[in-house]
């Protein structure tokens, strides 16, 4: 049996591509690792809404409760729905084997917006 774990990214264009994981992986940097459009302006360090994705209501109570300056960042984030998640906080364990997260067709990155 394997230990592999596996993500169902459906990108903005309605296409499932389905990757491994491992236990602790983080949904933005798999992404990145598997080439995925996935922004990640800031890097995974909760300052931007750029890896903004949207969880399958079967998946979304199983997620860890989100900390306040996530909560503040998914504010900017487009498309914002009651399962809206930014991917550089959502850490894979066994129990999120299967999740799929929608990405969501645009994104705002605050960081540049700030520097212009």
């Amino acid at each position: 049996m394997s230990d592999k774990l596996h993500v169902n990214y459906i990108l903005p264009n309605g296409e499932t591509v389905t990757v491994e994981a491992n236990e602790g992986d983080d949904l933005l940097s798999l992404a990145h690792r598997n080439k995925i459009a996935l922004e990640g302006a800031c890097e995974g360090s909760l300052a931007c809404s750029t890896c903004h994705v949207i969880v399958d209501k079967s998946f979304y109570n199983k997620l860890e409760e989100p900390v306040e300056e996530e909560e503040d960042m998914l504010d900017y984030a487009f498309g914002l729905t009651t399962t809206s998640r930014l991917g550089c906080q959502i850490i894979m364990s066994k129990e999120l084997d299967g999740i799929t997260v929608r990405l969501p067709k645009e994104t705002r990155n605050m960081q540049l917006e700030k520097m212009v």
